[in-house]
């Protein structure tokens, strides 16, 4: 462990960048910049997660699941996850403090946003188009799917031609073929679902085995995460790495250009690392709140935020789900625990349907006992647990299947990211809260989607079916509360994630994101904190800095 870390006294005195977070995002730039001679520091308030301490392929998975690799930091409570304060919000923020961020935890649905995701305003009316174009963003999903090593078939008639995935689709198995019985019945559009999990060998990772237990850690190494597949060519090129280190605020100058950040280091000593460019990539609940915490004379509203947008516009991405039970054997407890197959039938607006936009659907499998159990919850005790148990596991076990719905979340000024009046961390700085209602829109999209998946779920065979119409857990994507745009008095950030009022402050995580899609968001997070690192890198000697 030791090797891998810089011990904060340390540090070089000022970095050339200074990456606040090493999920998705930090990790693509850190490594990316530091391979191009820049000297980078990297703070991360969580720690290495040691491998063997998955419980994936051990007896006790689907209880410590449960508690210890649960995705909702409320619940899991770990040293270094912050409290958050979600009492008026309709949905959980989920999210994961260690070096690869939520990739810890996530499925490695690995899907790019399509072109009418960039272009929502001139399309439909509603929210606002991106500073730039799907095609813009390209090279960099190419890139970042070598770089991960993307499982998938090419061809979906549901995306732009391109190049040619780098592996081979995983295995849709049984529920995939089911599904997709029922879908060519209905005459519907599936695709297997491409995800960033090898299918056979690629660098240094093996290929999947299919423990199916992705959601709280792959014990074989084969999920891409960035503890895995960046942070090793990160070291190696010099960059400067500090675990368990909480930032409290980004620091500026007189002239309001940024000059490093103080954090508290995991002993409880406050340090300030100075820094020629600052980069925020702490989530779309992490990034405001230091934003926001980030007051002074020149930003008495927080850092960067004269257009009083940061926070605001949270999409957090409503999830439903129907699933269905079979008479037949489906094995449905093999992994990958991620998408099998996805269906872009209803992705673009029809207006006949009484809203806009739509959603992706995606076939999981139901897993365990316990996952089983936690797919119908909600219902009362007496109905789960005893002789039902018992009877629901021999009638359901490895004959059931998941079509889930990401629906897409339009922008909302009113739900929002604040700093909580009373709620701190253990190391003392501010808490968020988040705000949170669904919209009417989201209420009509969801009751088409979930209609329509009872209908597949019957033309596949389904002999009953249960659906959860919105998953309280399912905060997952935290996106928006930074947006980019070209207009300073709307939004925080430029289309290369520099802030519009802090030259040197860049923000390069889903915050930035201006829609937010109906599909799993970390390809693009990433392609966009590869597209940044770029831009810095092209631009180092224009770049001002506090001197």
């Amino acid at each position: 462990m030791e090797s891998r870390e810089t011990r904060p006294e340390d540090l070089p005195d000022v970095a050339d960048i200074l990456v606040i977070g090493a999920g998705a995002a930090g990790s693509v730039a850190v490594k990316e910049l530091a391979e191009k001679g820049f000297n980078v520091v990297c703070l991360e308030q969580g720690d290495w997660v040691d491998p063997a301490a998955f419980t994936g392929d051990k007896p006790e998975w689907e209880l410590s699941k449960q508690k210890q690799w649960h995705p909702n930091p409320n619940v899991r409570a770990n040293r270094w996850d912050y409290p958050i304060n979600t009492s008026e919000s309709d949905v959980n923020p989920l999210m994961y403090a260690a070096v690869g961020g939520s990739t810890i935890l996530y499925t490695a649905h690995w899907v790019r946003m399509l072109p009418s995701d960039f272009k929502v305003r001139t399309l439909d009316g509603v929210a606002d188009d991106w500073p730039f174009t799907y095609e813009d963003l390209v090279p960099y999903y190419e890139r970042m799917d070598r770089e991960v090593g993307t499982s998938g078939l090419d061809g979906d008639p549901g995306y732009p031609e391109g190049a040619p995935y780098p592996l081979p689709p995983l295995p849709i198995g049984k529920i995939g073929r089911k599904a997709a019985e029922g879908m060519d019945k209905l005459g519907w559009h599936w695709w297997p679902g491409p995800a960033a999990i090898p299918s056979k060998p690629y660098r240094h990772r093996p290929a999947c085995v299919r423990f199916g237990t992705c959601v709280s850690g792959c014990p074989q190494g084969a999920k891409t995460t960035m503890d895995v597949t960046h942070w090793p060519g990160a070291l190696k090129a010099g960059a400067k790495l500090v675990t368990g280190a909480r930032v409290r605020e980004v620091t500026v100058d007189k002239n309001g250009l940024a000059t490093g950040a103080v954090f508290i280091d995991r002993d409880g000593i406050e340090r300030h690392q100075k820094a020629s460019v600052v980069v925020l990539a702490a989530n779309g609940v992490g990034t405001p709140r230091v934003l926001l915490n980030s007051t002074s004379n020149l930003f008495p509203d927080g850092l960067a935020n004269s257009s009083g947008m940061v926070g605001r516009r949270l999409m957090i991405h409503p999830f439903a789900a129907v699933t269905g039970t079979y008479e037949e054997p489906l094995d449905s407890w093999l992994g990958p625990a991620g998408q099998a197959i996805m269906s872009l039938q209803f992705y673009e607006t029809d207006a006949s349907r009484g809203f806009v936009r739509g959603a992706k659907w995606s076939v999981m499998p139901t897993g365990g006992p316990l996952g089983i159990r936690a797919g119908f919850s909600g219902r009362p005790v007496e109905d789960e647990w005893g002789d039902n148990f018992h009877h629901n596991l021999t009638s359901n076990f490895g004959k059931s299947f998941e079509w889930g719905i990401i629906a897409e979340d339009l922008p909302d000024e009113e739900n929002r990211i604040v700093i909580d009046d009373e709620l701190v961390d253990d190391a003392g700085i501010p808490a968020p809260k988040v705000i949170y209602k669904t919209s009417e829109n989201t209420r009509k999209l969801i009751d088409f989607h979930v209609a329509r998946i009872h209908e597949a779920h019957e033309a596949a065979g389904a002999i009953k079916t249960s659906t959860t119409t919105l998953l309280r857990d399912c905060g997952w994507h935290l996106l928006g509360t930074a947006r980019m745009g070209e207009d300073p008095t709307n939004s925080v950030v430029d289309q290369w994630g520099q802030a519009h009022d802090v030259p040197n402050l860049y923000v390069i995580d889903g915050s930035v994101f201006v829609t937010s899609s109906g599909l799993n968001p970390t390809a693009t997070i990433a392609a966009l904190a590869l597209r940044t690192a770029d831009h810095l890198v092209a631009n180092r000697a224009q770049q001002r800095v506090s001197h």
